[in-house]
């Protein structure tokens, strides 16, 4: 008995810790302007990615009107063994596409919200409404300090400790 009194104790007198807001989303994605492959400039750290270098994730449309989902790196340096995780991601907000949920492992899926996206469908930015996971993706292996800054910035206003990222090497 004591115990649990205790435990109601120290629930009560320790205060809550606040949710993040909720995770905005780009307002549409074309799906098929999203297809493509795209290489990973940062990342936070997770334990499926562990050693990874080179990074790209790879989209494509199926008949289905699923995305198909390939992800390749290559083993602690960008010319080492390669590695990859085929998936596919259903279209979870058909209103605007931006937030789908990936399986690798069916039938678990995760969140893949897109919350920052370039004009000309140049760079993403994917979150996880935890905040626990984040990529910066970019059409070409490397990205200019200007066009970095204000997605950090952005991102940063959305609730991640941009501190966390860790940066892709990339050939």
């Amino acid at each position: 008995m004591w115990r649990g009194a205790a435990a109601l104790a120290w629930a009560l007198a320790v205060p809550a810790i606040a949710a993040p807001p909720e995770l905005r989303v780009v307002e549409r994605v074309d799906l098929a302007r999203y297809a493509g492959r795209w290489y990973e400039i940062a990342s936070f750290p997770q334990w499926f990615q562990r050693g990874c270098a080179a990074t790209m994730a790879t989209y494509t449309l199926r008949d289905d009107g699923k995305v198909g989902v390939l992800n390749e790196c290559r083993q602690d340096d960008p010319k080492g063994k390669p590695r990859s995780a085929e998936g596919w991601a259903r279209v979870a907000d058909p209103v605007t596409n931006a937030k789908l949920e990936v399986t690798f492992f069916w039938p678990f899926f995760g969140d893949y919200w897109i919350i920052d996206l370039g004009p000309d469908y140049e760079y993403a930015v994917v979150g996880h409404p935890s905040r626990d996971y984040l990529w910066i993706l970019s059409r070409e292996p490397r990205m200019s300090a200007d066009v970095l800054r204000p997605i950090l910035e952005r991102a940063r206003n959305q609730g991640y400790d941009v501190s966390r990222l860790r940066w892709t090497r990339q050939p």
